[in-house]
């Protein structure tokens, strides 16, 4: 290795701040393994644990804001962090802290505004959507689907007329750019329509068919994550967003037969491929 040729040691850098699901999953455990499949270095900021598989979560145990703002302290004070998302933050107190320390950070931060578990089972208090909006002030990408786009913005982006009032709302909160993701959202054409609104810009599309699976447990987390690393390495967020969809993508195609319901499988991800 010459002077000039970059240190192959000098691994990208990305920090997740979400819960664990011990199942694997979704939450940290899925983002720690996208964001090291796609070649950056990930650390972690956990909020909670919970006791949760594919079927759903059976309890949430909550860690003292103190100390996960002492978690988020201790990676930055050492190490150069090149992107951060944001999961499960659960409550109101929660949100606020992880806002208050993103305050600081001057790199991109990926949101996933995580309310819902694919399951049903309710991830976010009722009172700390309120505090959630503060946060998206801190944000480079907020990464809704489209129920909680509803919940957020009380209507769902069902038309490109109320995606655009959503986008506008998201602006004023003062997000830089939403992906509005399109799972959940089935007009019965088999595709599924991922759309990107940046502030300023004309919003741009990520078309692609429809793939057959009940095993999306983790589709969220792991798109967030995924875009995240992209960001880490320097991609720019259409070029972030396009590789994040294609990584989930693949993981849906060959899921991971885990459990009763299975799951995305972050070790499809086979980048010639794509």
């Amino acid at each position: 290795m010459t002077s000039a040729d970059p240190d192959p040691r000098a691994v990208p850098y990305a920090l997740t701040i979400a819960a664990s699901d011990s199942g694997g999953g979704a939450g940290i455990q899925a983002d720690l393994k996208t964001m090291t499949r796609l070649g950056v270095y990930g650390g972690s900021v956990v909020v909670a644990t919970t006791a949760q598989n594919t079927t759903g979560v059976r309890s949430t145990h909550l860690l003292p804001t103190e100390e996960v703002r002492a978690q988020y302290e201790a990676v930055v004070d050492d190490v150069d962090v090149g992107a951060i998302k944001t999961g499960m933050l659960a409550t109101a107190a929660g949100v606020r802290t992880v806002r208050d320390c993103l305050r600081s950070f001057d790199g991109p931060v990926v949101v996933d505004p995580v309310m819902v578990a694919t399951s049903g089972d309710r991830l976010l208090e009722a009172d700390a959507v309120d505090a959630y909006r503060d946060l998206f002030a801190e944000a480079t990408l907020v990464t809704p689907n489209a129920d909680e786009t509803a919940e957020l913005v009380g209507e769902r982006p069902d038309s490109v007329a109320a995606r655009d009032r959503a986008a506008d709302r998201f602006f004023d909160w003062g997000a830089d750019a939403v992906l509005f993701k399109g799972g959940h959202v089935d007009d019965g054409s088999g595709t599924v329509t991922d759309v990107l609104a940046v502030d300023g810009d004309e919003p741009e599309s990520f078309a692609a068919e429809r793939i057959d699976t009940e095993a999306t447990h983790g589709s969220g987390c792991t798109l967030s994550s995924a875009i995240a690393a992209e960001l880490a390495r320097g991609a720019s967020l259409s070029a972030a967003v396009a590789r994040g969809i294609e990584f989930v993508r693949a993981g849906l195609r060959a899921s991971a037969l885990v459990g009763e319901r299975g799951s995305v499988n972050h070790l499809a991800w086979r980048p010639e491929a794509e």
